[in-house]
């Protein structure tokens, strides 16, 4: 069932941010799950050397999003503007965490990710862990992953680029499609502080 809730609300956020109607009764920007969910938990290995998990960050809103180090547009984009985001908060950016779980993990290991994340903001952490660890993951947020494979044995990936809001008791509270500005998840975050 909550499989099935994650993929009916992937739906929609996977849709272009500007064609989303407002909520009535909605505060977020973001498109919002009702009634909230638990968020499902990560079993990986963080950047920081420790055990990745989200219960290690509650009190914390959490906003998590997939993508790799090697990504040529998107996921750039995406941590700069989480990055930026962050910096709109002041203070209060210290009570946000973002997680970033690799789609790549045979390249995208700790120094490599610590690295390309740490060009964008040093406080984000990465997730990465075997194949299946990611798999698993990936799964239980409902994220499609692509893989083109050239004739060089190089390949790309393509995969789904929204990012989860997780609020400070551990709650799926909200889904961000890509394509917001720091202004709009700014707001949000600061909706889900105080909450």
């Amino acid at each position: 069932m909550r499989r099935l809730l994650l993929m009916v609300l992937l739906g929609v956020a996977g849709a272009h941010a500007a064609d989303l109607p407002a909520a009535p009764g909605n505060p977020l920007k973001a498109g919002t799950l009702s009634p909230v969910m638990p968020a499902p938990e990560l079993a990986l290995r963080a950047t920081d050397g420790q055990p990745l998990s989200l219960a290690r960050f509650r009190g914390k809103v959490v906003l998590l999003a997939f993508g790799f180090s090697n990504c040529g547009e998107v996921c750039p984009i995406t941590l700069a503007t989480l990055a930026g985001a962050r910096k709109k908060l002041g203070a209060d950016a210290a009570r946000v965490q973002v997680v970033y779980v690799t789609v790549d993990p045979e390249r995208d290991d700790a120094p490599r990710m610590k690295k390309f994340l740490g060009s964008f903001d040093p406080s984000f952490i990465g997730g990465i862990g075997t194949i299946a660890q990611i798999s698993a993951a990936e799964k239980s947020y409902g994220i499609s992953v692509s893989r083109r494979v050239y004739a060089d044995g190089g390949y790309s990936i393509g995969h789904s680029s929204s990012i989860y809001m997780i609020d400070r008791a551990g709650g799926l509270r909200a889904v961000m499609p890509y394509g917001h500005s720091a202004d709009d998840f700014a707001h949000d975050l600061r909706i889900l502080l105080r909450s």
